[in-house]
């Protein structure tokens, strides 16, 4: 029986798979989001979305509380924190999206959103997918690679968006989808930022 003389905390794995499972919830949510065809069934997505928002930073709090109060860690412990903040930021700005969506009584959205939300629930299907690999830091590049791939395909969508957004002559609405836009934007950037830091620590690790 192997013996350990350095034990590691392996229950930050499972808190990295949580986090990245209310990623694909709240991915799921915009994409029902898109489906609601009034501001009342809207509104009840909103809302499911801000509160897996909450469960989010709870979450997060918990790898928080727990690289403080654990003497070894599987990995640097700045590498830990880095890696539940940049998770968090995804949901963050994919709750901001849907909240913006409702405080601006958004009646019809762009049609390039729906592409926007598809790649943002590929991300993150991928994040979560890799997150249990963490354990062994084994099979993480395609994911590194096709989390870069994807947002540059989004960041090419989100030019090609504001761009028609522009071609609308009410001023007030055009600044209130280009909110929407870039906060989705901001959300396919914050799960590339979690690619990098997988691959930093994948690095270190190796």
């Amino acid at each position: 029986m192997a013996f350990r003389l350095t034990p590691k905390e392996d229950s930050f794995y499972g808190l990295f798979a949580i986090s990245a499972d209310h990623l694909v919830a709240g991915a799921r949510e915009l994409t029902n989001l898109l489906a609601a065809t009034d501001l009342e069934s809207r509104a009840t997505v909103v809302q499911r979305i801000r509160d897996l928002e909450h469960e989010a930073d709870e979450a997060t709090h918990e790898i928080t509380n727990r690289v403080n109060s654990s003497f070894i860690t599987p990995f640097d412990r700045e590498d830990i924190y880095h890696l539940a903040s940049r998770l968090d930021d995804c949901m963050d700005h994919m709750e901001e999206a849907a909240d913006l969506i409702d405080l601006y009584q958004v009646k019809e959205l762009p049609h390039g959103v729906a592409k926007q939300i598809e790649i943002l629930a590929r991300m993150a299907e991928l994040t979560a997918e890799a997150m249990p690999r963490l354990r062994s830091m084994k099979d993480l590049a395609t994911y590194w690679i096709e989390i870069n791939r994807l947002e540059n395909q989004a960041d090419k969508h989100y030019r090609r968006l504001v761009a028609n957004l522009f071609d609308d002559t009410d001023a007030i609405h055009v600044l209130k989808m280009k909110d929407i836009v870039s906060a989705f934007e901001a959300a396919a950037d914050a799960f590339e930022a979690v690619a990098h830091t997988v691959e930093g620590i994948a690095v270190k690790e190796s």
